[in-house]
């Protein structure tokens, strides 16, 4: 079983197309059935009651002041002791750094890192969220910098979707540099010891002409014994 920790608003996780959207492809691409929970209902009794043999963390809309750490306490429980494979993936990547570069159990505040002011001559966002703030948005070139059995079949380089006003800044002690490009260094990293993934790009959002993310997805699910 997948487990989709959803990082949506708990007033809109019923609506989200979280629900279905990233099951289906997800089941489709394993043949292994995921369950989508909302990440303040995530414990280690929950993950210890399922035959759970992979999570993943969604992206959020969420700016990370609205969020309630405590909220998140459970599933921070669960990445301190687990050794499931798991994979964060934008908000999800964040908020791994929030865990293990802090002592989250001390923290009553999450605070947007943004990723830096617009340069003179950048176009707006369309987007009012984060107003004279950099949004990274589309599909870029991430450089590879560390070998890992994540980026099996790919070169120097992979095309990921990406969608961001923040990043994590620093990069955990517990932690590999994996990619990066020039919007932003941590693009991808790896705990030292255990499966433990954070990307800022959206892999799970390939497309049909833009195909790195479903192979960088199915790397990690083959990491977790899901894929031949």
């Amino acid at each position: 079983m997948i487990l989709i920790a959803s990082m949506s608003r708990p007033e809109e996780h019923d609506k989200t197309s979280t629900r279905g959207d990233l099951k289906r492809k997800f089941e489709k691409l394993t043949g292994v059935p995921a369950l989508v929970q909302h990440y303040s209902e995530i414990t280690p009794k929950l993950v210890d009651s399922l035959p759970i043999e992979a999570i993943f963390i969604t992206g959020s809309g969420v700016p990370w002041p609205e969020v309630d750490p405590r909220k998140l306490d459970g599933l921070y429980e669960v990445m301190m002791e687990t050794e499931i494979p798991t994979h964060g993936s934008c908000a999800g990547h964040q908020l791994l750094g929030f865990f293990f570069n802090n002592d989250f159990g001390e923290m009553d505040k999450l605070e947007d890192e943004f990723t830096r002011r617009l340069r003179p001559g950048e176009p707006v966002s369309v987007s009012e969220k984060y107003p004279g703030w950099y949004l990274q948005s589309g599909m870029y070139e991430i450089e590879i910098i560390g070998q890992d059995p994540i980026f099996a079949g790919f070169g120097d380089t992979m095309i990921m979707d990406e969608g961001h006003f923040c990043e994590v800044k620093t990069l955990p002690p517990d932690f590999i540099h994996l990619a990066r490009d020039d919007n932003c260094e941590i693009q991808c990293m790896r705990h030292k010891e255990r499966p433990i993934y954070g990307a800022q790009f959206h892999a799970e959002a390939w497309t049909e002409n833009y195909q790195d993310g479903k192979k960088f997805m199915e790397n990690f699910f083959r990491i977790a014994g899901l894929i031949d």
